[in-house]
C-alpha cells in the first residue's frame, strides 16, 4: 500500500490505486560491493529486476500537461533497445583487455543496461501501437546502430562512453525540472523513465573507465560524442514529430514554442556536459551528481521487493 503525495505538495494525501494505475516491482539482486584500491573507490553496481504493468487505458501522451515532452521522451525510449545493446557489446568486446575489477563492474553495468532496454521495449510496444509510423523511425535507428558497429572497436567504446555521458546529462536536466515534467504525469511511465535515469547517474563512470583503460583518445571521444549527440537529437526530433502529427498538434504555435523551449533548455545542460567530459584530465566523478533521484531510487523495499510509484511514498 502507498500514500499518494505529489512531490512538493503539502497537506493533501490520498491512497493510490495500483489496480487502476499499474504497478512497479523492484528486486534487489546483487548486494553493493566496494573494491579496495588506491584510486577513488568505484563499486560493483546493484542490479534491480524491475517489472512494469501498464494500465490498459494508458495514454501515449502520458504527461498530458506537456504532450511535447511526452513525445520527445517516447522518441528517446524508442532508441533504447538499439543503443543499449550496442553499448553492452562494446563493453564485452574489451573484457580480454581490462583488469578483473573493472570487468566485474562492467558485468554489473551490463545487467543494469539489460534491464533498461528490456523494460523500454515493453513500453515502446504501447507507443508504436498508437503511432505505427514510428516503426520507420525505429528502422532508421537500427540502421544507425549497424553503422556505428562497423566503425573501429575503439570508436565503439568511445561512442558508448559518450552515450552514457549524454544520459547522465539528461538525468541532470530532468532532476532540475522534476516538478514541471513529472508531477502531473502518469505514474507508471514516469517511474520507468526516472528509475532508468537514476541508474544512469549510478553507473556514469563505468563505460568511461573502460574507454580510458583501452584507448583514452580525447579526440576520438570528442568525435564520438558529437556523432552521438547529433544522432540522439535527430531521432528525438523525428520521433516527436511523428507523434505530434498523429495528435494533430503540428499546426499549433504553442507546440513549436514548447519544443523549442525544451530543446534549448536541455542543450544548455548537455553541450557543456559533453565539452567538459572531453577535456584532458576530466573524469565523470568530477561532476556534481543530482541529489534527489539517487535518493528516490533507494525507496525500494528489500523485504517485499517493491517500490512506490512516482508520486507516492511508503506508509
Amino acid at each position: 500500500r502507498v500514500r499518494r503525495t505529489r512531490r512538493g505538495s503539502t497537506g493533501v494525501q490520498g491512497r493510490a490505486r495500483p489496480a487502476d494505475k499499474g504497478t512497479v516491482t523492484i528486486q534487489q539482486v546483487d548486494e553493493v560491493e566496494t573494491m579496495e584500491q588506491t584510486a577513488p573507490v568505484e563499486r560493483v553496481l546493484p542490479v534491480r529486476r524491475v517489472s512494469f504493468e501498464y494500465p490498459d487505458d494508458l495514454p501515449a501522451m502520458w504527461a498530458p500537461h506537456l504532450p511535447e515532452f511526452s513525445a520527445a521522451a517516447n522518441a528517446i525510449s524508442l532508441g533504447m533497445p538499439y543503443a543499449e545493446p550496442l553499448f553492452i557489446r562494446a563493453m564485452r568486446s574489451t573484457f580480454d583487455r581490462i583488469d578483473p575489477e573493472l570487468r566485474a563492474r562492467s558485468e554489473s553495468y551490463i545487467r543494469q543496461e539489460t534491464g533498461h532496454h528490456t523494460q523500454h521495449k515493453k513500453f515502446n510496444d504501447i507507443v508504436t501501437a498508437h503511432y505505427p509510423a514510428l516503426r520507420h523511425v525505429q528502422r532508421l535507428m537500427a540502421a544507425n546502430d549497424r553503422w556505428v558497429w562497423r566503425r573501429s572497436p575503439k570508436f565503439r567504446v568511445a561512442y558508448a562512453a559518450a552515450g552514457e555521458t549524454i544520459s547522465y546529462g539528461v538525468a541532470r536536466w530532468t532532476e532540475g525540472h522534476l516538478g514541471e515534467l513529472m508531477d502531473r504525469a502518469e505514474p507508471v511511465p514516469a517511474t520507468l523513465f526516472l528509475w532508468h535515469l537514476a541508474e544512469e547517474i549510478e553507473h556514469k563512470s563505468n563505460t568511461y573507465d573502460v574507454f580510458e583503460a583501452t584507448d583514452g583518445s580525447r579526440l576520438r571521444y570528442a568525435l564520438a560524442a558529437t556523432v552521438g549527440f547529433l544522432t540522439i537529437a535527430t531521432f528525438t526530433f523525428l520521433g516527436a514529430l511523428v507523434q505530434l502529427w498523429g495528435e494533430k498538434r503540428l499546426r499549433c504555435p504553442i507546440t513549436w514554442f514548447r519544443l523549442t523551449r525544451l530543446s534549448v533548455s536541455m542543450a544548455f545542460v548537455l553541450v557543456p556536459t559533453l565539452v567538459i567530459s572531453a577535456l584532458p584530465g576530466h573524469h565523470p566523478r568530477d561532476f556534481t551528481d543530482p541529489i534527489y533521484l539517487p535518493q528516490w531510487l533507494q525507496q525500494y523495499d528489500p523485504v517485499t521487493a517493491t517500490m512506490p510509484l512516482w508520486g507516492s511514498v511508503p506508509e
